[in-house]
């Protein structure tokens, strides 16, 4: 163990304002100086590097030092914003939010007054509540930036730092070069101040309801179709989601669901779930449980901050499952295309790269355009003309004049609408998939996800399937190779298109220590399409554990 690393450790204990942080550094400290093996090697991961502004600014666990969320880091990062905002904007202005999870309102309270003492006016949203609401408030009050306390979907263990531009950049996640701006500056005041002695001000301005009343307003708007009866379940995942929701369809006319009770008062323990995202298996457990006993049509699920949408249903058979995310963009996507068609719009629909191709077909279709992105909304939201947007890990942007994010409370109000249009026909949901795959043919996707302990392990896989690309997947030939560091996306991302048509991607995920494989195959019917990718996935897994 270097001395370095103690001093290091000892200069971050010395400006931590946080008991809890400091008790928790101190007992590692003592422990390493006694020789502890462990505590040694704690404390190095502890130290070594620092979070940095990925897919979705900063992730990661709430603990001491720079490799974890915490207030010195916060506070370091609040000041680097506002140092970036005040160097390339006159009178900028900024406005904060925060979700349910431990420290996120004391992370939120010392964002709003080192920015304020900064200079840049504050704005802190009055409680708790869903990042689309804050992605709206950037935009509604027109502020140069937007911070989101939250991590999403991520382990309880964690949180994070959501980073908005307003002005030219219209309320969408932060890309480069303002990624790359912005942490130089939190680099610069890491290196040079101390955050015990950085200024702070309790006078931003702490904001009433009238944001999240306009964003509820704008959202129960989208509901256009008849009213009419609709007996569904809904579960917040433990987060942010419920009140907002709850009050957007009573705005609306809508029907309430039942509630998943369990789930729906937020909670950052979140204690029925081991990962709190709608996509994991077992995390809609209770809410099939529910929906069984009340008979059904559908279960609705937010992620903590109801950024994400999912939806289940059950078969023919009475076999409840989850829509797969492509299955939800292209059911949304078709909706809005038609309903683009019948008012004469004419836009733009947008999805990610390891989003399923369905999209392009039915952008196709309508004589829409299309544009396929690089993944994440940041992207995404930025589409000029833009009707819909969505990628495949459960989010879309189906109100793109409200905000420039994802956002699970307008999809499940426009999901909804769906639901009763096609009451008002005569039909069911079934019915629209069925016409679905007859306009376009028969999609089905899947994907297999690799969770490592260790970060280095993803940058291994990788190199490996870069020298030594497989030259078939399951019973299918490799056409095409394709390596998008190697072209204009500069992005990690490997796709292999195979001579049945089908696809495989591969590449790290941009918020977890994982590694996602998407599948994407078409046929003449479902079942065959399904087919081709229970083997793609099966032969994937294969070659993951050699």
């Amino acid at each position: 163990m270097s001395v370095d690393m103690y001093t290091q450790a000892e200069a971050w204990l010395a400006q931590d304002p946080d008991p809890e942080t400091r008790a928790e550094l101190s007992a590692l400290l003592e422990a390493a100086r006694s020789g502890e093996v462990s505590a040694q090697r704690d404390l190095k991961a502890h130290f070594t590097g620092r979070l940095a502004f990925g897919t979705a600014g900063l992730r990661g666990p709430v603990q001491a030092g720079p490799q974890g969320m915490n207030r010195v880091l916060v506070a370091q990062t609040a000041r680097g914003l506002a140092d970036y905002l005040l160097a390339n904007m006159s009178q900028p202005s900024v406005v904060i939010g925060y979700d349910a999870r431990h420290k996120s309102d004391v992370f939120a309270r010392d964002t709003a007054e080192i920015m304020q003492a900064a200079g840049v006016k504050a704005m802190l949203l009055p409680e708790q509540g869903p990042t689309p609401v804050l992605a709206f408030a950037v935009r509604h009050l027109d502020a140069s930036a937007g911070v989101m306390v939250t991590a999403s979907h991520n382990p309880p263990q964690d949180n994070g730092y959501k980073v908005y531009l307003g002005g030219d950049d219209g309320g969408a996640q932060i890309v480069p070069p303002a990624d790359q701006a912005i942490a130089e500056a939190i680099d610069a005041v890491a290196a040079s101040q101390c955050v015990n002695t950085l200024p702070r001000s309790d006078d931003y301005q702490k904001l009433d309801d009238q944001v999240i009343e306009a964003y509820i307003a704008q959202t129960a708007a989208l509901r256009s179709a008849p009213l009419a009866p609709i007996n569904y379940v809904y579960t917040a995942m433990h987060g942010v989601g419920c009140d907002t929701f709850l009050r957007t369809l009573e705005t609306a006319g809508l029907a309430k669901p039942t509630l998943v009770s369990e789930q729906c008062r937020p909670d950052g323990r979140f204690p029925t779930v081991e990962f709190p995202n709608p996509e994991e298996p077992g995390a809609l457990d209770l809410a099939i449980a529910q929906a069984k006993q009340e008979g059904a049509e559908c279960i609705i699920a937010h992620d903590p901050d109801a950024d994400r949408l999912a939806v289940a249903v059950a078969d023919e058979h009475g076999v409840w499952a989850s829509l797969h995310g492509n299955e939800i963009g292209r059911l949304l996507g078709l909706a809005i295309a038609q309903r683009a068609q019948k008012t004469g719009q004419h836009g733009a629909l947008a999805c990610s790269l390891v989003s399923s191709p369905a999209l392009g077909k039915i952008a196709a279709h309508y004589g829409l355009d299309f544009h396929e992105t690089l993944t994440g909304f940041k992207w995404i939201g930025r589409i000029t003309h833009l009707l819909f947007g969505y990628e495949e890990a459960l989010g879309y942007l189906v109100d793109p004049k409200k905000v420039h994010d994802k956002d699970g409370i307008s999809a499940a109000i426009v999901f909804l609408d769906l639901l009763l249009e096609l009451k008002a026909q005569g039909r069911r949901l079934a019915d629209f998939r069925h016409e679905c795959d007859q306009l376009i043919g028969a999609y089905a996707s899947g994907q297999v996800s690799i969770r490592v302990d260790q970060l280095t392990k993803i940058g291994e896989l990788m190199r490996g399937f870069r020298s030594a690309p497989p030259q078939k997947i399951a019973d299918y030939a490799v056409e095409e190779f394709i390596d998008h560091q190697q072209t204009d996306r500069r992005s990690n991302i490997l796709v292999f298109h195979l001579d049945n048509g089908a696809r495989v991607i591969i590449r790290p995920s941009g918020t977890e220590p994982k590694v996602k494989i998407y599948s994407d195959a078409k046929g003449e019917t479902q079942a065959e399409a399904r087919a081709v990718i229970e083997q793609l996935s099966k032969a994937m897994q294969s070659l993951l554990a050699n």
